[in-house]
């Protein structure tokens, strides 16, 4: 019996199981299907190797790069980044470019689209509740409609006036005001203040040689190297536990066999509706009902083996172009060269996003491939005659599904959860988080240290905008599930906000015209009378000028005090109105400053999707 069962073989169940075996854990892990990796595996057709979706390998969390190279090391390649958008005919530049834009539009769209974006940014929407708002408040809804509704709404399969704001605050981190005037006066150079990259601004990143799934593979073996089984084939059905506790795993093998796992200690990433429903003794109906409630959008991907050498130059293009179902094209050849078997020869991932329910998804293969080739014919990117063979990749519940009710399901099924102390669930679907792979890795690293003693919050990852990174996260005890605290700012940190504050801080229209009119008012008074003591014929000539424009002033002791006091009038108002002014184009600049930054960063909100 080994210490922990870990149900599911993907980025969270294998990196817990990498972490428990350098922690002197054993585990066994149960996967349900005959390859490891999940939705980061890589499929093998022919000697043509693909993804389920592109995979970029970069992380903020120098502990899950230290991971990948522990586990892959040499195989590691260095790739550029190149990915387009594809809209009725034109191929526009992702980021978007203003130039690029300005010639696939045209001159009158050009036109209508910048009057859109004008509109936004003067009479934005004062609500920011759901992802259409979000975006056309910061592209203009005309460019909003052009090139992100149709595509989000291909990926989910919903209205993006459905999509929760909580997704939004999640895959598109909001900047703070400190934050966006740092990288305007001092510049970081695409980097945070604590030195780390911007994830949205990279424009290379790591890719194995041979496709994410290689990662995955040799993190199996390198378990199976230290007696650390991980089992294929194997559908977790049934999660039996009591007072508290599970107490065993029973799986259904491919052939029909039920085979019993006991153990310590449980981790799971299965999607949280499945996990719920396997439990023995069933939960209260309550809870049942809220994992019933929750849904995941399915996807499978068309390949296409075409003979020809070099298609596009992209890793991948966006299909933004709305009479084609398509909505993403993978090059597999362009992530890396070693994913095909013959150089002169190309394989294309075509994506479909879709509910199990839909029509498409019972499609036999020949007809996906028929509808692939179709489509990328009328997209004008192969000949139907350059396609020499294809095939059909399924993958259920790969995209959990943040809809406008998931929230309030997702808390009564944690709160349960919560009572079944040796049960943790990790990765995207056993928290039902559309988490990145790194910050899967990283629930599953968390998860593992638990184990043996440690309190991590692992429901934290992925939520805050900043936490410390490994050996420094602080978490608040006091129950099964705790509460990180958010990150202490250095006294530099704090240096610089203050020095940032001060440099935009308000002036007080009060006071400085007070000092421009007493420093003025004294200054005339004190100038007149050192001219006066000093006498002569002609008094204060060129002075008694000042007489012109300040009714009676001259150089007398009664000139001087009536020239002060209408000095110092005038010097109050003019700095008063000043500061006014400065305030004004001060909060105006800091404003535009705080736009272009949070472009900036989420100019591949694409991305995220």
């Amino acid at each position: 019996m080994s210490n922990t069962v870990v149900i599911g073989a993907g980025p969270a169940g294998l990196t817990a199981a990498y972490e428990l075996s350098k922690l002197g854990v054993k585990s066994t892990v149960l996967e349900a299907d005959q390859l490891v990796g999940g939705i980061s595996r890589t499929v093998d057709y022919k000697g043509y190797r693909f993804d389920i979706g592109g995979h970029r390998f970069f992380s903020k969390v120098p502990l899950i790069n230290q991971l990948w190279d522990e586990m892959l090391d040499e195989d590691f390649m260095l790739r550029p980044r190149l990915s387009r958008i594809h809209y009725r005919g034109h191929f526009f530049d992702y980021p978007l470019s203003a130039k690029n834009a300005l010639q696939g539009f045209g001159a009158i769209e050009s036109l209508l689209v910048g009057l859109s974006y004008l509109k936004a940014k003067c009479i934005p929407n004062g609500e920011e509740s759901n992802f259409e708002q979000w975006v056309s408040n910061r592209f203009g809804v005309r460019l909003y409609n052009i090139f992100f509704k149709t595509y989000t709404e291909k990926v989910w399969g919903i209205p993006c006036t459905e999509i929760s704001a909580d997704w939004a605050a999640q895959r598109i981190k909001n900047l703070s005001l400190t934050e966006a005037l740092r990288s305007a006066l001092i510049g970081s150079g695409g980097k945070t203040k604590d030195g780390q990259i911007i994830t949205t601004l990279i424009d290379e990143f790591k890719y194995p040689r041979y496709g994410p799934g290689q990662m995955w593979e040799s993190c199996e073996r390198i378990l199976a190297d230290k007696g650390n089984e991980t089992i294929r084939g194997l559908r977790a059905e049934r999660i039996r536990h009591k007072n508290g506790r599970v107490e065993c795993v029973y799986a259904r093998s491919d052939s029909g066999e039920l085979v019993e796992f006991g153990g310590e200690h449980f981790l799971s990433t299965m999607p949280l509706r499945e996990l719920v429903n396997c439990l023995d003794p069933k939960p209260p109906g309550e809870v049942i009902r809220a994992a019933n409630e929750l849904r995941y959008r399915d996807y499978l991907t068309v390949v296409l083996v075409v003979n020809r050498e070099s298609i596009f130059p992209d890793n991948w293009i966006y299909i933004h172009t709305p009479e084609v179902k398509m909505g993403r094209i993978q090059n597999y050849k362009n992530w890396s060269p070693h994913m095909v078997p013959d150089s002169s020869r190309s394989s294309l991932g075509l994506e479909y996003f879709l509910w199990e329910k839909d029509d498409e998804w019972e499609w036999p293969d020949e007809r996906l491939i028929e509808l692939g080739i179709k489509e990328s014919a009328k997209l004008e990117l192969v000949e139907p005659s350059e396609v020499e063979d294809g095939t059909v990749v399924r993958m259920k519940k790969a995209y959990p599904v943040y809809d406008q009710t998931y929230q309030d399901h997702l808390a009564v099924i944690q709160r349960y959860l919560a009572t079944i102390e040796n049960l943790q669930t990790i990765g995207r679907n056993g928290q039902h988080r559309y988490n990145n792979q790194d910050h899967s890795m990283l629930t599953g690293v968390y998860a593992a240290r638990n184990i043996v003693g440690e309190s991590y919050d692992i429901w934290g990852v992925n939520v805050e905008k900043e936490y410390h990174e490994e050996g420094e996260l602080e978490t608040k005890t006091g129950g099964d599930r705790l509460v990180p605290s958010r990150m202490v700012p250095s006294e530099e940190d704090e240096s610089n906000d203050e020095l940032i504050r001060a440099a935009f801080a308000k002036l007080d229209p009060v006071a400085m015209g007070s000092a421009v009119g007493l420093v003025g008012g004294i200054g005339l008074f004190l100038a007149t009378s050192a001219l006066m003591i000093a006498g002569g014929p002609n008094v204060g000539a060129n002075l008694k000028l000042l007489g012109n424009y300040l009714p009676g002033f001259d150089a007398s002791w009664i000139g001087a005090i009536i020239g002060g006091v209408e000095i110092g009038i005038l010097g109050f108002v003019m700095g008063s109105v000043g500061a006014g002014l400065r305030n004004w184009s001060m909060s105006a600049y800091t404003s535009f400053v705080k736009r272009r930054a949070e472009e900036k960063l989420s100019r591949d909100i694409l991305d995220k999707v």
